[in-house]
């Protein structure tokens, strides 16, 4: 199976290149992000719920043998399994509760998934995170890494405010700075993004978080 990753190409890269001397910099140094993307908008909304706080390993697992015992993860085959059969794969008791409510409601068109793709990011977000288990940020995440949205900025995605005080030596993201970077880096904040986990993540050595000691997490 051929993996798809997030598709920008140059003009989003020189975009912000000239918007932003030192994003174009961090650029530069890391070369092209690929970060993979799952198309079908029901199993990435399963997948992200599976995953909220755990790892990613351990989120591979569960996937892998969801998948091996439904063949597809759809509204269908969640349906038809029971609750004790979702939590057999690993997850908690709430996650199977939340994906099992998802699967019906999308199963019983009382959720209209398919409506999802066609609207604008803040009502895409809206019905999203009115599911139960998806938050704002999990809402912006399947944006981003399923629908392929070009200008998804978290304020809530912590990876991004150290990335951001990483390129620009801030002691602090509020609000108000954040949408700063929002305006300069918009209409293609999903690349910024990109760029921001990878700096967060350790991709250019010698980078460092300017954030007080006492309040970065461990």
């Amino acid at each position: 199976m051929c993996e798809l990753y997030f598709y920008y190409a140059e003009r989003e890269v020189e975009y912000l290149k000239t918007k932003d001397e030192r994003l174009g910099e961090v650029i530069e140094k890391i070369g092209h992000v690929d970060r993979e993307v799952d198309t079908d908008l029901f199993s990435s909304v399963v997948h992200h719920i599976i995953g909220q706080q755990i790892s990613t390993k351990a989120q591979a697992t569960i996937w892998a043998r969801m998948k091996a015992q439904f063949g597809e993860v759809n509204a269908e085959s969640i349906s038809a399994a029971d609750i004790d059969t979702l939590q057999s794969f690993g997850m908690t008791f709430r996650k199977a509760e939340y994906i099992k409510d998802f699967a019906e409601k999308v199963k019983t068109r009382e959720f209209a998934l398919q409506e999802i793709s066609q609207l604008p990011d803040n009502e895409a977000i809206k019905a999203l995170a009115s599911l139960k288990g998806i938050g704002v940020w999990t809402a912006e995440m399947i944006l981003l890494f399923c629908l392929q949205r070009p200008d998804i900025f978290s304020f809530d995605d912590l990876a991004i405010q150290r990335g951001l005080r990483m390129v620009y030596h801030h002691r602090k993201i509020d609000r108000k700075l954040f949408e700063k970077y929002r305006r300069r880096f918009s209409p293609y904040c999903s690349v910024a993004s990109l760029y921001l986990w990878a700096v967060a993540g350790g991709a250019i050595p010698g980078m460092k978080d300017y954030a007080p000691k006492k309040n970065r997490r461990k």
